[in-house]
């Protein structure tokens, strides 16, 4: 690990301030990652900013029916708060399909948001061809092993997934990502803080230089209360998902679907959403057919690499599962 240089703020804006838009920069919080990238020299900041004392970890009622959860807020915490368990029972899954109960107690919602990518070809710098990490130099995950990688929204520079559970469902919520950095206050939907690998890989979010993740919010969607999060993955805990599904439905009296939720995780950059797989539903009866359908069309133009065409039939399936629970429950 190389030397850096550390600060520990008392405020959010000090944190800012202290970051100085340097992008050799990075914010402290749980470390749950950050820490393991450092050790295996990925990551090599030039300067830490401990914000692990900052008042960013409440999980409040926003007065309209939705929630607003804290950047530091822990993801053991917020899987078990009684908002969230009520009025988002996937994002309560989701966390609790994420790593183990230690790491849940240290993880932070705004480092979840942040993890990178478990691409062996990324975390081993002994592999040289790395565009994610060493811009430029190539992807070995392409003609290498790629079991785990995407299979929607890859480029020829990168084909790693993201890791987060968490993600996938605040994707599916519709949630949105506030920020704090040298010009002020700003937000942006989940959807769009997440970036597609194109040419530039290594830019994973739209966060600029020194700014921080203070909060997340959850709108006020009436059917989230019926939604699940199903996870495939190789084995029961700590293991990171092969496929992941977060959905939502909103039902009336006869079953027929007024309004879908869908995301996917394990298959691409970001949490994969697709209007249309949720338009397929709106109107039909809650049944296998019908979520076929929205899987096909959340799958639409998947590209399989060598060792994962297998993702494409087990993400329908997941698709299928999560939505036959979301009826049934």
């Amino acid at each position: 690990m190389k030397p850096f240089a550390y600060t520990r703020a008392t405020d959010a804006r000090g944190a800012v301030a202290a970051a100085g838009g340097g992008e050799a920069t990075r914010f402290l919080a749980g470390g749950t990652n950050l820490v393991d990238l450092m050790k295996q020299g990925v990551e090599a900041p030039a300067h830490l900013v401990d914000i692990t004392r900052l008042p960013l970890a409440g999980v409040e009622d926003t007065g309209d029916g939705g929630v607003r959860i804290g950047a530091l807020a822990r993801n053991s915490e917020v899987a078990s708060h009684p908002l969230i368990r009520q009025r988002y029972p996937a994002l309560s899954e989701a966390l609790l399909a994420g790593a183990s109960q230690q790491l849940r107690n240290m993880a932070t919602v705004g480092g979840n948001l942040l993890q990178r990518t478990r691409c062996p070809y990324f975390t081993d710098v002994a592999f040289a061809e790395c565009n994610k990490r060493a811009p430029g130099s190539g992807c070995a995950a392409r003609a290498g092993w790629n079991r785990m990688h995407a299979i929607l929204g890859a480029s020829e520079a990168c084909v790693a997934t993201h890791p987060s559970d968490m993600a996938v469902a605040l994707a599916a919520l519709d949630a949105v990502v506030e920020l704090l950095g040298a010009d002020g206050a700003r937000e942006l939907p989940i959807d769009a803080f997440y970036r597609l690998p194109g040419r530039t890989p290594e830019m994973e979010t739209e966060l600029r230089p020194g700014e921080l993740i203070t909060a997340v919010r959850l709108p006020p969607l009436s059917f989230a209360r019926r939604s699940r999060y199903v996870k495939v993955r190789d084995r029961a805990s700590f293991s990171f998902a092969l496929v992941s599904v977060a959905a939502a439905l909103d039902l009336d009296a006869a079953a027929t679907i007024r309004g879908a939720r869908l995301a996917l995780g394990g298959v691409a950059h970001k949490p994969w959403r697709v209007a249309d797989a949720e338009s397929a539903l709106v109107g039909r009866r809650a049944e296998a057919g019908a979520y076929g359908d929205a899987a096909d069309a959340l799958l639409r133009g998947a590209e399989p690499l060598r060792d994962n065409a297998f993702k494409i039939e087990l993400a329908r399936r997941a698709v299928v599962r999560a939505l036959t629970l979301v009826a049934r429950s």
